[in-house]
């Protein structure tokens, strides 16, 4: 069977890829099943060009491998023609010690796990973002400023910067009402990860620049820090 896209994207190490077709808010959930339980001529999956490929950890990576778990769970205990498993092939290619112990799960223990317990285990960046994400749609300030309070700021600083610090982003898109709690929180965000006022989004935009386009209330905060 020739390979999906999936595979060559995995054997490129181009986890971005990957990710950006698994998040994509139209994405065909039953199609990227399908995709994510084909073969290619070596008899692999995409896990096993995943677990051949990641020598270097990076949130991405780590969230790519989660995802890939939830859409075929099987996988973990699938052979290639050579009789190899995920877990065979990324032990032998020296692969992340993350990935290792995320494939060192059986499909009994991913499946009762589940996608959302797996993602705070072995992906806690993107976990982390996705939640801040909800919180701040949902205009829940006081989940997101505990979050910052009772986690290190290691951990604060990589989810504020994941997906090209797309969170103060966010704030800016879904946040036109102004509050004491908002300035706040966009103001611990700015101080752990300054950098998220020049980081560019898809759009080609900066912070400063969408929170301008978007009438957000956090646009003079942003003129302040920035100068």
């Amino acid at each position: 069977m020739p390979p999906c896209e999936h595979h060559e994207w995995l054997k490129k190490r181009d986890w971005l890829a990957v990710r950006d077709v698994v998040v994509a808010p139209d994405n065909d959930l039953d199609l990227l099943r399908r995709k994510y339980k084909e073969k290619d001529e070596h008899g692999r999956l995409p896990h096993h060009w995943m677990a051949a490929k990641a020598q270097t950890h990076t949130h991405a990576l780590a969230y790519v491998g989660v995802e890939s778990i939830w859409l075929n769970y099987e996988a973990l205990t699938t052979r290639d023609k050579e009789g190899k498993t995920p877990i065979d092939i990324a032990c032998r290619s020296e692969a992340c010690a993350e990935i290792i112990s995320l494939l060192s799960l059986t499909p009994e223990e991913a499946r009762s796990l589940g996608w959302k317990e797996m993602q705070r285990l072995y992906a806690p960046v993107a976990y982390w973002r996705n939640e801040m994400n909800v919180w701040i749609q949902s205009r829940s300030y006081a989940d997101c400023h505990e979050f910052i309070d009772e986690h290190d700021d290691e951990l604060v600083r990589e989810v504020l910067k994941y997906m090209n610090s797309d969170l103060l982003q966010c704030i800016a898109c879904n946040s036109q009402a102004y509050s004491d709690s908002l300035v706040f929180l966009a103001l611990r965000m700015i101080h752990r990860h300054p950098f998220s006022l020049t980081t560019k989004n898809v759009q080609g935009n900066t912070m400063l620049e969408f929170a301008e386009s978007t009438l957000s209330p956090i646009s003079v905060l942003c003129h302040i820090s920035f100068k």
